[in-house]
């Protein structure tokens, strides 16, 4: 099974984050099938970058997103546009 998920980055006490599709059973930073997007919580507000085209064809696919990143989706809008094209 495919996810999207949260890959760390960065160095020790400044994380940053890549929104990638792996494998459900692979490590947090093992290899990613493709990178969608990037994700720093620690800009004043937080930047999210997302490859939205990318994202909607996994999800369409049957990637389950873990709850972050279905809270970011949320957030920008591409999981309103994934209920939006299931119908």
């Amino acid at each position: 099974m495919v996810k999207l998920r949260l890959t760390r980055m960065g160095r020790t006490k400044l994380p940053f984050y890549r929104i990638v599709a792996m494998e459900a059973l692979t490590k947090r930073d093992g290899k990613a099938i493709a990178y969608l997007g990037s994700y720093n919580p620690l800009k004043e507000t937080a930047e999210v970058v997302l490859k939205e085209e990318e994202i909607l064809t996994f999800l369409k696919n049957g990637a389950q997103p873990t709850r972050t990143v279905k809270s970011l989706l949320v957030t920008h809008g591409v999981w309103a546009k994934f209920e939006a094209g299931k119908k």
